[in-house]
């Protein structure tokens, strides 16, 4: 195999599967993705805690990042899998946008990918989607304090030139968004005809799941 066969060129395809999620909806959010060149190598490992939105919002996000990574690093040609068919089908333009909160995301995704010289977008089964799917909820995890929050940067030596030095470093995790507080991490309480009385004067916003342990 060629030197050029090992290191593909800009004008080649790059492929990422991308996944976003939210635990409540909305809820704690991130979006994760893992980016490949035209040989199946990893270039890029993608994920980034969102704070408290939805789960279209995180799959939206999902799909910008890797638009942003295509962009930032030259590619020109992008290929994107993700197992949210409601967000595949808005951009193919088989479904129509009426979230307000979604129509934003969608005309930002819009203007990136034609910025690219081509584009495609394709829909999997959340099974065929594990990288990204496990990268997501890296970032949920990250941002709910239950993993450290120094994540190292991605190397991947396979894709070094020989004689190149150290190898190539795929985009590290992006530390955009901080982990906000979580000031319902640990609230004491007790239940009383079916309903959930929080001690201290605590409320807790709708939508909020919580786990009850007998004491």
């Amino acid at each position: 195999m060629s030197s050029s066969s090992l290191f593909p060129e800009k004008t080649d395809w790059i492929s990422a599967h991308c996944d976003g999620g939210a635990r409540g909806n909305p809820g704690p959010a991130g979006y994760g993705a893992q980016v490949c060149d035209s040989n199946g190598i990893v270039i890029a490992e993608l994920s980034e805690f969102l704070g408290i939105r939805t789960n279209n919002y995180a799959e939206y996000s999902g799909l910008l990042g890797c638009l942003q990574f295509a962009l930032e690093n030259g590619h020109s040609r992008l290929r994107v899998v993700s197992d949210s068919e409601l967000m595949v089908k808005q951009i193919q333009g088989k479904y129509q946008v009426k979230s307000p909160d979604l129509k934003p995301l969608y005309e930002e995704a819009k203007r990136r990918i034609a910025k690219l010289e081509k584009f495609e977008i394709s829909h999997a089964l959340r099974h065929k989607n594990k990288d990204a799917d496990r990268l997501a909820n890296e970032a949920m995890d990250r941002g709910m304090n239950r993993s450290p929050a120094k994540i190292p940067v991605i190397t991947n030596p396979a894709v070094t030139k020989p004689g190149a030095g150290a190898p190539q470093k795929a985009t590290p995790y992006p530390q955009k968004s901080e982990a906000p507080p979580n000031p319902y991490a640990m609230l004491r309480g007790f239940t009383k005809g079916g309903v959930i009385h929080v001690l201290g004067g605590a409320t807790l916003p709708d939508g909020i799941f919580v786990k009850i342990i007998p004491e």
